[in-house]
């Protein structure tokens, strides 16, 4: 009897400890998964977005550092970055070309990429303001002047062409003083301040028009001209000339930088984060500043 008892108790035993076996087994099983899971979530996670960007000439030297301390901070990257006069980037995102993002010097261009169908309307904002000046070479003997004195005929002057809105805010100013005639006689902010004309005028074969507002601000450095029209932050961007006049505020419509995700991108949301990052974020503010940017 006692001999009985000894192998059921044994038997017990062994069948407890299979039990244990099988249960450690399920359970390393288990563990071993989980890992493997997780890979296809850490691999897309890695990627990562490059944003392509058409800027106007002006934002060139700021919005590459910008662009710099953003992939810093988050890893996003940049391809190369289109500096073109604004009525240029519309004519490439007409053309076909690519862009995430579209930041141009003017409201009238932003206006046409609307129009057309280059961007997404939903997302445009104003994203600085800028003034327009009077600069001539560093080694100028011209130190202070005005518009109406700029604007004589006693002096060679550079402003941007029909494409450089810095040159359309120039002739809008220009016309309230008699020195340039908009094709349908509209003066001052009311004009768009293209196809017009300095025939007639005190700057009859005065002008030299620029195809940039480095173009135009090389000119003054250069002793081509004697005074040249480009935005403030313009003298920070190139350098060696000199703010000798400040245009009046009234004078031409109001200098705004309009931002817009275009309508054809496929990185929309990055597009938008890096938009909403570049006017909150405080060291990238103070890049802004540092190259004479204002917030809108």
């Amino acid at each position: 009897m006692k001999k009985r008892s000894r192998m059921l108790f044994a038997g017990v035993c062994a069948f407890a400890l299979a039990g244990s076996l099988a249960m450690f087994g399920c359970s390393s099983g288990t563990q071993t998964e989980e890992p493997q899971s997780e890979e296809p979530a850490a691999a897309e996670s890695s990627e990562q977005v490059e944003l392509q960007i058409f800027a106007a000439n002006s934002l060139e030297k700021a919005l590459d550092e910008v662009q710099a301390l953003y992939t810093e901070q988050t890893g996003v990257t940049f391809a190369d970055t289109q500096y073109e006069a604004s009525g240029t980037l519309n004519e490439m995102l007409g053309g076909g070309a690519a862009a995430d993002i579209e930041i141009t010097a003017s409201k009238g261009t932003m206006d046409t990429a609307v129009e057309e169908g280059y961007v997404d309307e939903g997302t445009r904002f104003d994203m600085f303001t800028n003034d327009l000046v009077i600069v001539a070479g560093i080694d100028s003997d011209i130190d202070e002047i005005t518009l109406e004195e700029a604007a004589s005929g006693d002096y060679k002057i550079a402003v941007g062409d029909d494409n450089v809105p810095a040159g359309n805010y120039a002739k809008q100013a220009l016309s309230t003083v008699g020195a340039w005639v908009d094709d349908e006689g509209t003066v001052g902010s009311e004009s768009d301040g293209k196809g017009g004309t300095f025939e007639g005028t005190p700057l009859e074969g005065m002008v030299t028009e620029g195809k940039s507002v480095g173009d135009v601000c090389s000119y003054a450095n250069t002793g081509d001209v004697d005074l040249a029209f480009v935005y403030s932050s313009d003298v920070y961007r190139f350098g060696n000339v000199k703010i000798v006049g400040t245009v009046p505020a009234d004078a031409c419509k109001a200098i705004v930088y309009p931002a817009a995700v275009c309508a054809d991108t496929e990185n929309a949301d990055a597009a938008q984060a890096f938009l909403d990052w570049a006017v909150s974020d405080e060291d990238a503010l103070k890049i802004w500043q540092e190259w004479g940017f204002e917030l809108a």
